[in-house]
């Protein structure tokens, strides 16, 4: 085993005015794991004179030319282990270009194997410009906006170098640490690679498309880098900067970096969409109106940033005169198309248009009973982004102040009673007959639509346990305009108004399943002054009446009908079978006789 001392191949080409970095590691030693070194320098222009640089073992070793720059800690040794250590001059000069010597003092039992190492250092001159062409002047700017920043670079070297950009923010709130606030945006390695910043959201805006870094030849040999960031967020906040770098590939194939150079760029506020947006409705208050009389609100949007920037989701909402669930009347997607909630708000007749910018108007053209309740603005930005995906989440979203919406209507009653023709028994197969008896009491035109519905009674099989009543179905509806609607549940049924006040539902051929609770429904319709009808919201629903189905008499009389004619050929059969049989015996005993 022979002692061996190595440093990087050389020759290692360095900047003046940035630090020089030299590892040297002795391996193959005998004795303490913790091994001295000494550094040596040999000056280009001093032939072979050795000039001591710095040691582990002796605080007096530096020569003259060193022993400051020692002492201030400029020129030190840093050890990474008991046999590695490295020379770090903090600041090179043009001077200092030479060979350069790391030498271990033997703690071997034979002196064997080389002792020493040297490398050759080239000074070159810093070139490595950087300017820019924006400051940020620290003015808010709301959030979504748009930011590009530019910074240049150049080197003038004959030496194939690379250069690196990066762009990075001081944040304006920390976390406690030093340099925990400190976050690298977008840079551009030595090896031309777009690198989003590590560890925060950059990586995912970089994916998104919301945030770039593009490279570009600028004017006297120079590299234009450009930042671009499309959505701007509170957390981008701080103190911009671009930092260059200059690499050199080392004999050993390492890239190293020789130079670097920052520039400030200012700072930047972004300004919550949450402390600037308003949502307005107009008119505020309350709205008051009759029945068929026109509608119109106003969605006022402010401080959402600027518009050709961000998407607008906007919702009106209604909530009805009792409360309730608030449902969507109408929506604008970002896109412009429109679309109505409920079926109330789609057959209501209306539209929903942008009169322009964050101004969003609703029109109902004949408003109507369902049409009451409070009305809001619900609006959704998408910050920074002009078309958001389906998926993609709403930077902010913020709801208007009610307005109450109220119609000054005719006063409505209405009585409904259901019953069964008097006298008349139902019975399986024959037509069950009920009618509803409709009361309406109010001012003006008005029509009634009915529905007829069957609650059917269904025992759970446990005896004394009383009849379970099922969920009402709709059987048939009569609408207000005379149109009947058949719902099909296996029975034929028909419905037909006889008299003014009076609805009548027909069962033909009654079976077992028609059996139940039978009830009516009747909802007022009224007039509005442009001749459409409209509900009212007056209803009323009478009581229950129940249909049993009795058997026929033909029914009744059948099984006995069959029993007795079943024993009567039971017993014909019997009495012919028994005289027959002994009629053949009497005639056998004459015929014995006779021979």
């Amino acid at each position: 085993m022979c002692r061996d001392v190595t440093l990087p191949p050389g020759p290692l080409y360095r900047v003046a005015g940035f630090p020089l970095s030299l590892p040297c590691t002795v391996s193959g030693y005998e004795g303490s794991r913790t091994q001295d070194f000494e550094w040596f320098f040999y000056r280009e222009d001093a032939g072979a004179k050795q000039i001591g640089v710095v040691s582990t073992r002796d605080r007096e070793f530096p020569y003259a030319p060193f022993q400051a720059r020692v002492q201030s800690g400029e020129v030190r040794v840093e050890r990474d282990s008991g046999d590695k250590a490295r020379l770090v001059i903090q600041r090179l000069r043009p001077d200092d270009q030479g060979r350069y010597e790391c030498y271990t003092p033997s703690t071997d039992m034979r002196y064997q194997g080389n002792y020493s190492a040297s490398v050759d250092v080239k000074v070159i001159p810093d070139t490595l410009l950087i300017t820019h062409t924006r400051v940020l002047t620290g003015q808010p700017v709301p959030e979504g906006a748009g930011l590009q920043l530019t910074c240049a670079t150049s080197v003038m070297t004959v030496q194939h170098t690379h250069v690196s950009l990066t762009f990075g923010v001081r944040s304006s709130t920390g976390y406690g640490f030093p340099g925990h606030n400190l976050h690298e945006v977008m840079s551009i390695d030595h090896e031309l690679r777009v690198v989003p910043g590590r560890g925060s959201s950059y990586q995912q805006r970089y994916t998104d498309g919301e945030i770039g870094l593009e490279k570009r030849s600028g004017e006297g040999g120079r590299d234009m880098y450009v930042l671009k960031m499309s959505a701007l967020e509170p957390g981008d906040s701080g103190s911009y900067f671009c930092e260059a770098a200059q690499w050199i590939l080392d004999p050993s194939y390492q890239w190293e970096r020789i130079a670097q150079r920052t520039m400030e760029l200012g700072n930047l506020s972004v300004q919550p969409l949450a402390g600037t947006l308003a949502v307005v409705v107009e008119p505020a208050g309350e709205v008051s109106l009759q029945p068929g009389s026109p509608l119109s609100l106003a969605c006022q949007v402010t401080g959402a940033g600027w518009w050709n920037r961000s998407a607008l989701l906007v919702q009106w909402m209604r909530r009805g005169p009792a409360g309730g669930v608030e449902v969507e009347v109408a929506r604008m997607d970002p896109d412009g198309v429109v679309s109505w909630g409920d079926d109330a708000s789609k057959g209501g007749g209306g539209s929903m248009e942008k009169e322009a910018e964050g101004r969003f108007t609703l029109r109902r053209f004949s408003v109507h009973p369902l049409d009451a309740g409070t009305y809001r603005c619900a609006v959704s930005v998408y910050a920074g982004r002009p078309t958001p995906g389906a998926s993609s989440p709403a930077t902010i979203t913020q709801r208007s102040e009610g307005v109450l919406v109220s119609l000054r209507t005719k006063e409505h009653s209405v009585s409904a009673t259901i019953k069964m023709p008097h006298q008349v028994i139902p019975k399986r197969g024959s037509t069950v007959t009920l009618l509803c008896n409709v009361s309406v009491v109010t001012m003006g035109p008005n029509q009634v639509e009915v529905r007829w519905l069957q609650k059917k009674v269904e025992s759970d099989g446990k005896g004394d346990t009383p009849p379970v009543e099922s969920k009402g179905s709709l059987l048939a509806t009569l609408t207000y305009d005379g149109m009947a609607h058949i719902y099909n549940n296996g029975s034929d049924l028909s419905i037909d108004r006889i008299s003014a006040s009076v609805y009548r539902l027909r069962v033909f051929s009654a079976h077992e399943d028609d059996q139940g609770h039978y009830l009516c429904q009747a909802e007022v319709w009224a007039q509005d002054p442009h001749g459409r009808w409209y509900n009212t919201g007056a209803q009323a629903v009478s009581s229950t009446v129940h249909v049993y189905l009795y058997a026929r008499v033909v029914d009744l009389l059948l099984i006995p009908l069959v029993i007795g004619v079943s024993c009567a050929l039971f017993i014909g059969v019997f009495i012919i079978a028994t005289v027959t049989c002994c009629f053949m015996k009497r005639l056998a005993r004459q015929r014995s006789r006779i021979k």
